[in-house]
């Protein structure tokens, strides 16, 4: 993932027409590496913002400014003070270098006009953004660079900016595409590699497009008429200036209608998932462990319950002894009788000399009597153990969907409401306004996927109609998913559309020919004391569905 060359050329001709004769009219810096300055012009006002996070350096206009700190930092009030009412005059880009420099008509100390530059550089971990006076030495920068973090230039107030080493290569717009190609065809290093070493501005995702088929002429092509587009799994996960291929099905392509709407989403986004992986880290850590202590109760339980096994040998020697109790004496060590269970077969059977037979009897049916409880209560209790592993299964499958705030909050109040954790602090809004998902078949039936495993209990127990169908993953964790039918017949397009639905909001999304029962709802039953989405159906029908991004996304219901 990189904001190569190419893309940065897309990106300052759809800023320079905003851009260019605007007014500066604010500047904040939300953070040590991020400046947002608002630009206002006849077509209204933008804000535009800079980044040289080592991460997600990059320039755009924006739609979700980050928040401001109480006092603004040295950097912005320098900015401030010689940029505060200037105007925007050009935007430069020299040869599809990853750099962009920002020129304005300002003015100075004095109140003389004068003009500046601020440069935006993006080169990963060297990222930098660069306030320059009109005599080319630098005012200041985010990041000072002395010579002890840099032999080949330093980035320090005064001294004479000078531009990063620029790369040897060709640029596909202005230079001879055959000598590209022969570049290229020379090149012992695979294609990837010899893309990368003979174009500039292409990043590691334009470089693999040419392994899976793309040819120079047609790279070209596009090149000059640019499709924003994004790269999508289970987070946003790589850009570029033309379509991808090379995912063919495992990813999600959507396209944007500028680059600025592009990368405005694509960092909010993941920014957005960041945060939401973080505040739910804890919470992955304490169900997991959960749900391994109860994987180590059942397991215990069930090496405890081999201890049963020869319950009934005692029982077996206690009735022996009882039959034969007129021909048997005590303080002998042993009895040998015949199994009349067993062809009257001689079982050997130890006896303690100090008790009397019918003692020794008593005896066995008395350990008899013991081990049959110990097995009843072994089983409820791996019983119990099994269906709480399940259900943290079924929790953990919640939170590593969950993509938003409130399904953490709802998933934090289900396990508090169990009993599991702490009731929070959080607010009961969030819970309250959280709703299941909503789908439409492609024949137009209403479907709806619960969040969580209280939202699929209520969804399924309450809100659902009898007449409804219900479908879930076989034999695994996952949402319940409901199909409205209005009392109709549900047509076999939208059982495989619900199935395609359950298997992909479930841990067998992955998965292909994935198994997905369904029936009517009034079929459905939740045993008394059963945990949070678990419930009990007969009869059912199957059937298989192999999930995919692409196609639940088709069928979600803006």
């Amino acid at each position: 993932m990189a904001l190569d060359g190419i893309f940065l050329y897309h990106l300052k001709n759809e800023i320079a027409q905003f851009a260019i004769d605007s007014r500066v009219d604010k500047i904040h810096q939300p953070s040590k590496d991020e400046i947002i300055i608002n630009l206002r012009s006849r077509q209204g006002s933008k804000k535009l913002l800079l980044s040289c996070n080592a991460d997600a350096a990059r320039i755009h206009f924006t739609e979700f400014p980050p928040e401001n700190p109480a006092k603004p930092p040295m950097f912005c009030l320098l900015l401030r003070k010689r940029l505060a009412g200037a105007w925007v005059t050009d935007i430069e880009q020299d040869n599809l270098e990853r750099i962009l420099k920002i020129n304005f008509s300002g003015t100075d100390e004095l109140g003389d006009k004068t003009n500046y530059s601020l440069i935006i550089e993006i080169m990963g971990k060297y990222s930098n953004i660069i306030f320059v006076g009109k005599d080319g030495k630098i005012i200041d920068s985010m990041k000072r660079v002395d010579e002890n973090k840099s032999h080949i230039r330093e980035v320090l107030p005064g001294v004479t900016y000078v531009a990063p080493p620029k790369q040897d290569k060709f640029n596909i717009f202005t230079d001879d595409i055959e000598k590209i190609r022969e570049k290229i065809a020379q090149s012992r290093k695979g294609m990837y590699k010899a893309v990368m070493e003979a174009i500039k501005g292409v990043s590691p995702i334009i470089c693999r497009e040419f392994e899976y088929g793309l040819t120079l002429d047609e790279f070209k092509k596009q090149a000059q008429n640019p499709t924003p587009t994004v790269v999508f799994t289970d987070a946003p996960k790589d850009f570029a200036f033309i379509d991808i291929k090379q995912y063919d099905n495992l990813a999600t392509i959507n396209h944007y209608d500028t680059f600025s709407q592009l990368l405005d989403y694509f960092y909010y986004e993941r920014v957005r998932l960041m945060r939401i992986k973080a505040r739910s880290a804890d919470l992955f850590k304490t169900v997991t462990t959960l749900q391994e202590r109860a994987v180590r109760k059942a397991i215990n339980r069930t090496q405890e319950l081999e201890d049963c096994k020869d319950k009934e040998t005692y029982k077996l020697f206690g009735d022996l002894i009882a039959a034969n109790m007129y021909r048997l004496e005590k303080g002998v060590p042993y009895y040998d009788l015949e199994n009349y269970y067993d062809n009257n077969k001689i079982v050997r059977i130890p006896a303690d000399i100090m008790l009397t037979p019918s003692q020794n009897s008593q005896k066995y049916y008395k350990e008899y009597r013991k081990k049959q409880v110990a097995e009843s209560k072994l089983n409820e209790f791996i019983n119990e153990a099994n269906d709480e592993a399940d259900y943290f299964e079924s929790v953990i499958d919640s939170l590593s969907r969950a993509e938003t705030d409130g399904e953490i909050t709802a998933i934090k109040a289900e396990l508090a409401s169990q009993g599991y954790i702490k009731k929070g602090n959080d607010k009961k809004k969030e819970q309250k306004s959280l709703k299941p998902m909503h789908f439409k078949t492609r024949d137009g039936f209403d479907v709806y996927v619960g969040r969580n495993n209280i939202m699929n209990d209520k969804l399924t127990m309450k809100t659902a109609k009898n007449y409804d169908t219900w479908f879930h993953v076989q034999s695994a964790a996952g949402s319940h998913v409901i199909c409205e039918t209005s009392g109709n017949q549900i047509s076999d397009g939208a059982i495989h559309d619900c199935a395609v639905i359950a298997a992909y909001f479930s841990k067998a999304r992955e998965s292909s020919n994935v198994a997905v029962d369904y029936t009517l709802v009034k079929n459905v039953r939740k045993p008394n004391g059963a945990k949070p989405g678990f419930v009990v159906y007969d009869p059912y029908k199957t059937e298989f569905a192999t999930p995919t991004i692409d196609e639940v996304e088709s069928l979600k219901d803006e």
